[in-house]
């Protein structure tokens, strides 16, 4: 069975609207209208609503950078929101970037669920946990605060250090930060013979490491899901596998899963999607996840 996963426990995030190629959000009491290549349908509301409720839009230049431009000029560059749910609560910075996001992808809050949950029912002590790709570290956060020991890796500087800023905001500390091409981090660990109880995978479909390496999701994410395999604790472990792709199905994420960890156990795929409160579906991506806990 494929799953539809959207999340549950925003306050402070809402997709209000969606369509014509275009999303209108709250996050916090920012309203925000941002480029959506995949909402190809009609808006649900009347452009005048849109244009009454937001307080800042993005335009684009070109296809990776634009502007922000203010209908509310006291609306700030910088703010912070909380997420909540039954095991954890974290905080993010966000920031107003000239690619048009703001340091967070709502839509993962159903993994930061999976994440919390899992590592709560654990056996092992501070189990450890690696999250590659890792971004802002949403994944991160909520690992350290459900109790793991976390290694957050990311080839950019920048976004490191906003996920540091991440982690003192939300009262968290002791993650482990490095600047690295996700690929080599994981061939170098296997080398050491380390194992982890958590590993977490959100690729783009295109990227470069700190070093000029280059990534590209259909070519590279194969010998990443073997050499990652070797790294999961053969008693106790979990691992999501997360794609914003779209040439990337969950039925391929599901194939790939399977030919690199023989008989996963609780094996679940699908498809992560925004409600939005007018009444459209916004889809973000494929998953696949598994867990296993000891006895």
């Amino acid at each position: 069975m494929i799953s539809l996963l959207t999340p549950a426990h925003w306050k402070d995030y809402e997709l209000i609207d969606c369509g014509d190629f275009e999303k209108l959000e709250r996050f916090g009491n920012i309203v925000l209208i941002r480029p959506e290549p995949q909402a190809v349908w009609s808006k649900q509301l009347p452009e005048s609503e849109w244009q009454k409720r937001h307080d800042i839009r993005f335009k684009g230049r070109s296809a990776t950078s634009g502007e922000w431009v203010r209908k509310n000029t006291k609306a700030p560059d910088r703010w912070h929101i909380t997420y909540k749910n039954t095991d954890i609560e974290i905080k993010f910075r966000l920031g107003l970037t000239s690619f048009k996001h703001v340091g967070i992808f709502p839509e993962q809050a159903v993994n930061w669920d999976y994440i919390s949950e899992t590592i709560r029912k654990f056996s092992t002590p501070q189990p450890k946990v690696l999250n590659l790709f890792a971004y802002t570290g949403g994944a991160s956060l909520a690992a350290r605060a459900a109790g793991a020991d976390i290694t957050h890796v990311d080839s950019i500087k920048q976004v490191v250090t906003w996920a540091n800023e991440n982690q003192e905001i939300s009262g968290l500390k002791d993650i482990r930060w490095v600047v690295e091409d996700a690929l080599k981090f994981v061939k170098r660990e296997i080398k050491r013979g380390r194992k982890y109880n958590g590993i977490i995978l959100d690729p783009p479909a295109y990227g470069h490491g700190p070093n000029g390496e280059k990534w590209k999701l259909e070519d590279h994410i194969l010998e990443m899901m073997k050499d990652v395999a070797n790294l999961l604790d053969e008693e106790e472990h979990f691992m999501i596998l997360n794609t914003y792709s779209l040439g990337f199905s969950s039925v391929i994420v599901e194939n790939l899963i399977r030919d690199v960890v023989k008989k996963p156990a609780n094996l679940e795929t699908g498809e992560l999607y925004l409600q939005a409160t007018a009444g459209s579906k916004l889809p973000l991506g494929v998953f696949g996840k598994l867990r296993q806990f000891k006895g």
